[in-house]
């Protein structure tokens, strides 16, 4: 293969790439979404500079998102925690940690952008009047979320305003010597948002302490609110927006 086609390429390996060219477009993604009150102190030591805690309430969103219909990456579910972040006046989220149960997703995710995702069991279903996401590191469970099924219609446009926020994440990628490489903060945004249907209702979340899936480091102390929401969308491309390396 000559130079110029090798230079083409966006992943390995070289003859079975681990995912396709985007656009990314997610035809009936379905979120189940629960606000919870965490510890001040705890949130503060997670959130990277110069990213900074939006409001005075330590608040995450647990999500989990079930994505049937993928192009390019096929059928999977994904869950984590989000954190609401500003930087420089804009108000967005901080992605801190995703798992999920399809590699193209997490090599996509993690090569492409800067998606936190490691390779989980996330699943999301209907259990008899209840919404239910749950989340399986390995054999042990790590997260179980409950809501009541549409109990309430929730406004499309606080639906839209929920899933539409830019998203920050940090990129860190080694060089051979050990030492970042690239350590970035990087943003993006979803677009082209159709929003199916939005609901709410009575919500519990908890979270089960593991070493490799530690989300139970940010404790649920009091739910706030709980969104069910099916949505049509396309993955926006990422930029940086804060250089650590050039910085310091």
């Amino acid at each position: 293969m000559l130079e110029s086609e090798i230079c083409k390429q966006i992943t390995t390996p070289l003859t079975a790439p681990a995912f396709p060219k985007g656009l990314y477009k997610f035809h009936n993604r379905e979120y189940l979404n629960v606000i919870y009150r965490t510890d001040l102190e705890a949130l503060r030591k997670i959130i990277p500079e110069p990213l900074e805690l939006d409001g005075e309430e330590p608040l995450v969103r647990f999500e989990m998102m079930a994505m049937p219909d993928t192009t390019g990456l096929g059928s999977y579910t994904e869950c984590g925690q989000v954190i609401p972040v500003k930087y420089n006046g804009v108000k967005g989220d901080y992605l801190h940690m995703m798992y999920l149960d399809n590699h193209p997703a997490i090599a996509v995710g993690r090569e492409l952008s800067a998606y936190p995702k490691k390779l989980g069991t996330p699943k999301l279903f209907v259990d008899s009047d209840t919404l239910v996401g749950t989340l399986n590191y390995g054999s042990l469970s790590v997260a179980t979320a409950t809501m009541g099924y549409k109990h309430e219609e929730l406004d499309s446009k606080e639906a839209y305003d929920q899933i539409s926020r830019p998203n920050f994440m940090l990129k860190i990628v080694p060089g051979y010597d050990g030492n970042p490489r690239i350590c970035e903060i990087i943003c993006t945004q979803h677009k082209d948002i159709t929003i199916h249907g939005s609901w709410t209702g009575p919500a519990r979340l908890q979270l089960f302490s593991h070493a490799l899936a530690p989300l139970a480091d940010l404790p649920v102390l009091e739910v706030i609110s709980a969104s069910h929401i099916l949505t049509d969308l396309t993955l926006a491309p990422a930029h940086v927006v804060y250089d650590y390396l050039a910085n310091n």
